[in-house]
């Protein structure tokens, strides 16, 4: 069985070999706030549980190389998540992990350079790594914290020792704390 691809086919811009995707979102960035019923971050969560199993994924598409990020981001804030006994400290945490220094396709711990091109303008691909990182945790908590007791979701927590394509952000430079 192939992994699961988004469906989303149309975009306007990209930075370096990733499309900037129209966003159902009120954080500030480079990607258009749009209202829809389903974006790239629906894809990525919904695609979530059944694609993190893959250990490769054929890129088929710019747009592919966002659902990956995603994913591989999702990873991260589970892990996060997994410590957290409430909603509000979840979304502390997730805050705090969204806006820590990370690293860019090109730089030397990017954990997937075979899969990215070095952006031609860095700030524009931080800007969307960060808009895209902001909403793609905002929502996660929604998901995680749906339960009746206020507790993480164990259906969902059960995956953040799963790693996608067996990568991880967290690797060698890929995210930091200062």
């Amino acid at each position: 069985m192939p992994a699961y691809h988004s469906e989303i086919e149309e975009f306007q811009r990209k930075v370096g070999n990733m499309a900037i995707l129209p966003l159902r979102t009120k954080v500030r960035g480079p990607a258009p706030s749009v209202n829809t019923d389903n974006d790239i971050i629906d894809d990525s969560l919904n695609y979530f549980k059944a694609n993190v199993f893959f250990r490769t994924y054929e890129v088929k598409s710019e747009v592919d190389r966002v659902l990956i990020y995603i994913t591989l981001y999702i990873t991260e804030c589970l892990k996060r998540l997994e410590r957290c006994p409430n909603k509000e400290q979840g979304k502390q945490d997730l805050y705090s992990l969204a806006i820590a220094k990370f690293s860019l396709p090109g730089d030397a711990g990017f954990p997937l350079n075979s899969v990215y091109a070095k952006p031609d303008n860095a700030d524009l691909m931080r800007e969307y790594l960060l808009q895209l990182r902001q909403e793609t945790g905002l929502r996660l908590l929604e998901k995680v914290f749906n339960t009746d007791d206020g507790k993480p979701n164990k259906w969902w927590i059960c995956f953040a020792k799963k790693r996608f394509m067996n990568k991880s952000l967290s690797g060698p430079g890929g995210v930091h704390f200062d």
